[in-house]
Order: structure tokens, then C-alpha cells, then sequence
């Protein structure tokens, strides 16, 4: 087997003799690749070696103790918060995007300014959301350190996100689609659900599971508007860490690094669930041929 991929590639590379140029993009774009994926291999071998030695059942344990550490309820807020995210953000970033593909006249200035807005929304920075959600939540509407808070803030972050992504799934559906839709007597809106969203699916669950890896990991946007306190929140108006936060703040305070190595394996875990169960269903609800 890498036998034969060697012969193709040196084959690949012969055929680019006369186009030195051609054959040295081949080979930094190869180089790039492999250089990418070395990286990733290294991260993630680094974490586990370094966290799973110090992995106990102490640090499921229901309360956190400063004698167990527990990232029971980081990782129970996690779920929570990442819950609370996509039900505010999905609903508005798809709608949004089905009106700016299928409903807004193509070409108009609307969606232009609507996609400058979102690119540049997507480029702000995590800190940036966190101060505003911490002056808009907690100091304006006096809520001071809550999940809501919280939820709220990372579903205005991922919400550019999630049009951007939507739109351009949506783009992607053929117009022919649509038009043998038409042709058989069905509506817009008819031809919106039952064709084009169930086509575009897998483009949509493909920009959820980068907004959820984005909410999952995220520090910066939820130390001010969903505090670090060290329990499982008991109300939406309550405050709670996530695992994210968790691992911050057991590394800020520097006493605890054997289990924040370990809270970074549980997240490296969690994050890899998520995108596998996300890819799993795109799969299932995806178009069948």
C-alpha cells in the first residue's frame, strides 16, 4: 500500500517536469498537509500522556471539593450552556440565512451589508463578546453572573457563524431542485422544507458542530458573563464554570495541574463525541440517491 502511494506520487511529480512551478506548489502544499496533521498528532498525544496517568474517579465526583477537584459540575454546565447557545442562536442563523438565499433578491444591497456584517462579526474577538456581555447582561440588566448570561453571549458569537455556514450550504443546492419543485405544483415555502433544507443539511450540521467545538472551548466569553463558580447551577439566573473554564482556572491558580491535564483529556474526549454524534447524523439525514 505505501508502496504504491510512493509510485503515484513520484509519477504525480514526473508529469510536472516541465512545469517546475507547478511541481514545487505540489510539494509545499504536500508539506503543508503533512506538517498540519503532524501538529494535530502532537497536541493531542501531548495531552493524553500528559493527563490520563492523573484521570480518578475523584474528579467525577457530583460537588467539587478543593480535596477532589471535581469537573462534574464544569462538565454538567458545559452541556447546559451548549444547549441553551444553539436553541437561541439556530433558529435565528437559519431563518435568517433561508430569507437571504431564497426569499431576499439576489444581488440586493441587504445581503450585502448583512454578509460584510457577518464576516466581520465572526473576526471579533471571544474577550471582545465576553465585555459585552458582561456590561449588557450583568451590569444593564442587573443579572450579575448568570448561565443565561452566558448562553446569550455565545449564542450572539456563533451566530455569524452559523449563517455564514447555513447560507452557503443553502447556495450550494441546485436550482434544479427548485425548479422541478415548481414544476410539480409545490410553494415556496413547500419547496424551502421539504427540498432545498433537507438537501442542505449536512452543510448546516457541519456548521453546528464548529459552533458547538467553539462554545465547548471557549474561556474568554463566559469568565465575565457566566462567572467560575464551582457548582452545578441550579437556575438559569445562577453562575456556573464550564469545562473550558474549569481547566483555566486550575491552571491559573497553578495548584492543580496534574487534574487540569486531565480536564483537557475529558474535553479532548467530549469535543470528539460531539462532532462524531453530529457527523453521524448528518449521515442520517442527509439526501438519499
Amino acid at each position: 500500500m505505501r508502496a504504491q502511494t510512493k509510485e503515484k506520487l513520484i509519477q504525480r511529480l514526473r508529469s510536472y517536469r516541465n512545469q517546475p512551478l507547478s511541481a514545487l506548489l505540489c510539494i509545499l502544499v504536500i508539506l503543508s498537509a503533512v506538517l498540519t496533521f503532524s501538529v494535530l498528532i502532537a497536541l493531542i498525544v501531548y495531552i493524553l500522556f500528559k493527563g490520563i496517568p492523573h484521570i480518578s474517579p475523584e474528579l467525577f465526583a457530583w460537588e467539587y471539593t478543593t480535596e477532589n477537584v471535581s469537573m462534574m459540575p464544569a462538565i454538567i454546565n458545559t452541556l447546559i450552556i451548549t444547549a441553551l447557545s444553539l436553541l437561541f442562536a439556530l433558529p435565528i442563523g437559519i431563518f435568517s440565512s433561508i430569507y437571504l438565499v431564497e426569499y431576499a433578491k439576489r444581488g440586493s444591497k441587504l445581503v450585502s451589508v448583512v454578509r460584510i456584517t457577518t464576516e466581520t462579526l465572526s473576526g471579533i474577538p471571544s474577550i471582545v463578546y465576553g465585555l459585552f456581555g458582561y456590561l449588557f447582561f450583568n451590569i444593564f440588566l442587573n443579572w450579575s453572573y448568570t448561565i443565561l448570561g452566558g448562553a446569550l453571549t455565545l449564542a450572539i458569537m456563533i451566530l455569524p457563524l452559523i449563517m455564514r455556514t447555513t447560507e452557503e450550504a443553502l447556495m450550494s443546492v441546485p436550482d434544479l431542485y427548485r425548479e422541478g419543485s415548481f414544476g410539480l405544483g409545490a410553494g415556496k415555502l413547500r419547496t424551502v422544507f421539504r427540498i432545498v433544507l433537507p438537501s442542505a443539511m449536512p452543510g448546516i450540521l457541519a456548521g453546528v458542530i464548529l459552533a458547538v467545538g467553539r462554545i465547548v472551548g471557549e474561556t474568554a466569553a463566559l469568565l465575565y458573563p457566566a462567572g467560575t463558580a464551582a457548582t452545578v447551577a441550579d437556575g438559569l439566573m445562577s453562575s456556573g464554570r464550564t469545562l473550558a473554564v474549569h481547566m483555566y482556572a486550575l491552571l491559573n491558580e497553578g495548584l492543580y495541574m496534574d487534574q487540569a491535564y486531565a480536564t483537557a483529556v475529558v474535553l479532548l474526549i467530549l469535543v470528539i463525541g460531539i462532532n462524531a454524534l453530529s457527523g453521524l447524523i448528518a449521515k442520517k439525514v442527509g439526501v438519499k440517491e
